[in-house]
């Protein structure tokens, strides 16, 4: 495979990555201009996150058999036309509505794109092909919304949407030219698909995946809080921190790929839950240094980043006949687990009025992950034994 084609498909991940993230950084802009409240203008984000959550499954599932090439086209086409609504967009419930069409569209091209690579890199390279996309991601909050915030200050957060759907137009119109045919999945009736859940294996993965996820979300939604009051990092330090765990994140994604490769998904999922619940349970034992705090913190970035692609790789390995139904399944999971992490975060808060003990519940529910992964991983080795 041209490589180009996996860069052409990690930029994809990029744009809608950042059209998901950007939102975050243009709250205020967006509540002023159209006069609304923060916490209104905050829905834009949970529509996306349910949009994408809710419709990639099942979207996928009706689509398994159109050309993956052709599907890839169709989502890129969807996402520009989600771009030019946000542009033109004049009131609260027309860019509410344009948030679905990007929520939607960005989940089918993720799903999709991270299944593609799996045809078309040999199987030994697969990791790594998967961090290249994973990589695009992870990009999206270190480049992405930085720049957007930056474009508000020139022009209007407008203008965003509009050089998002400009860069889109140009990785769909290079897919066209340079990406080769990909067949769907196999034909499967559509109520058959869905019997991928009754596999054991998968559901015990998933469940890993709720629980990691939940992990991160109940520490990332906190962490700032965390820095300044646990940690007593100054808020003048905060921006540079966060460029930090965005580039620990990126070089976790592109070391989590390779490291599939070399040593494969299960020891890297292993390995990666381990170090994310060690350096989670000593946080708040060494509290009192912020040089260990921020070195602890960014290496759970780090091994968190890391797993990703280990993740997405398990998943295609266990259903390859089935792998964009069971990666939209794991999309899904995955953002469930992010609303069930900062909820549960929230609750903690207003029990304890300290985000202080965050890091030992979150590490707490990584136990949880393990435990799944362990079953899982038993399980599989049991199919592959029975079916030798």
């Amino acid at each position: 495979m041209n490589r180009l084609n996996i860069y052409l498909l990690a930029l994809g991940a990029f744009v809608t990555g950042t059209a998901e993230l950007i939102v975050v950084g243009i709250l205020p802009a967006i509540a002023n201009d159209l006069n609304i409240s923060i916490a209104l203008a905050g829905q834009l984000i949970t529509v996306f996150s349910l949009s994408f959550a809710v419709g990639t499954p099942i979207l996928v599932a009706v689509t398994s058999r159109v050309r993956r090439k052709t599907l890839l086209l169709s989502s890129l086409g969807l996402f520009i036309i989600g771009c030019l609504l946000s542009f033109i967009s004049f009131d609260y419930t027309f860019l509410m509505g344009s948030r679905i069409i990007l929520g939607l569209s960005a989940g089918i091209y993720t799903v999709v794109a991270f299944s593609s690579i799996a045809k078309l890199v040999p199987p030994e390279k697969t990791g790594s092909a998967i961090g290249m996309i994973a990589l695009g991601i992870s990009s999206a909050m270190v480049l992405g919304v930085p720049v957007g915030v930056a474009i508000v200050g020139w022009w209007s957060w407008q203008a965003i949407f509009a050089l998002l759907g400009g860069v889109c137009l140009l990785v769909l119109l290079g897919m066209v030219r340079m990406l080769p045919q990909i067949e769907g999945d196999t034909p499967v009736l559509f109520q058959q698909q869905f019997k991928v859940l009754g596999n054991p294996v998968i559901v015990s993965g998933l469940l890993l995946s709720l629980f990691m996820t939940s992990s991160c979300s109940l520490m990332n939604t906190y962490l700032t809080p965390f820095l300044l009051d646990v940690l007593h990092m100054q808020f003048s330090s905060i921006g540079f921190m966060m460029l930090a765990l965005g580039i620990a994140g990126v070089i976790g994604s592109r070391i989590g790929g390779i490291g599939v490769d070399h040593w494969g998904t299960v020891r890297m999922i292993s390995i990666c839950l381990t170090i994310l619940a060690a350096s989670l349970a000593l946080l708040p034992i060494f509290h009192s240094s912020l040089a260990v705090g921020i070195v602890l913190i960014l290496i759970w970035m780090f091994a968190l980043s890391m797993m990703v692609p280990a993740i997405q790789t398990y998943f295609i390995q266990q259903a390859p006949q089935s792998s964009n139904l069971v990666l939209g399944l794991n999309t899904s999971i995955l953002h469930l687990g992010v609303a069930v992490g900062a909820s549960v975060g929230g609750i903690m808060v207003k029990t304890t009025a300290t985000v202080f003990y965050h890091p030992w519940i979150a590490s707490c529910i990584l136990a949880a992950a393990l435990a799944a992964a362990f079953v899982s991983f038993s399980l599989r080795r049991r199919n592959v034994s029975e079916a030798a």
